[in-house]
């Protein structure tokens, strides 16, 4: 799994659900062919239990944080270290009361950003045209 060229989300939790998932709607079908709701309704059940399952494996790390990771961390075996902080922009993070909004983080960054740029034409002796940062790019100070 790791000769993968891209970042195809190949985990532990991925592959987990997707096996509980697989696992009820089996079950669920062989309900519904055999006429029986109970059998249905398992299925179901079970297939419910697969996001349950694939939630709390993301939240202890067998999962993988959005976007694309460093090609030494696409092993589908790899444990993400960065899981109990939570992941920013991750809804299943943000459900666990984990991690920030992406804009959050984003905005934080940018405010950052801005007060260095504002501390360094405190230091130019705020001479006329030094630029400040403001989200990531520089405009001039007039």
């Amino acid at each position: 799994m790791s000769g993968h060229q891209h970042d195809e989300g190949h985990t532990v939790a991925g592959w987990t659900g997707c096996a509980v998932a697989v696992a009820g709607s089996t079950v669920a079908g062989v309900g519904m062919c055999l006429s029986s709701a109970a059998g249905l309704w398992l299925g179901l059940g079970v297939v419910a239990l697969s996001v349950l399952v694939t939630w709390g494996l993301h939240l202890t790390g067998w999962g993988k944080p959005p976007g694309i990771r460093p090609p030494a961390e696409r092993g589908w075996r790899v444990r993400d270290r960065g899981a109990r902080e939570g992941h920013p922009g991750c809804v299943g993070c943000r459900l666990a009361g984990r991690g920030r909004p992406a804009e959050a983080v984003e905005a934080a960054a940018a405010g950052a950003a801005g007060a260095a740029g504002a501390a360094a034409a405190a230091v130019d002796g705020g001479a006329v045209g030094a630029g400040v940062v403001s989200a990531g790019r520089t405009t001039a100070a007039s």
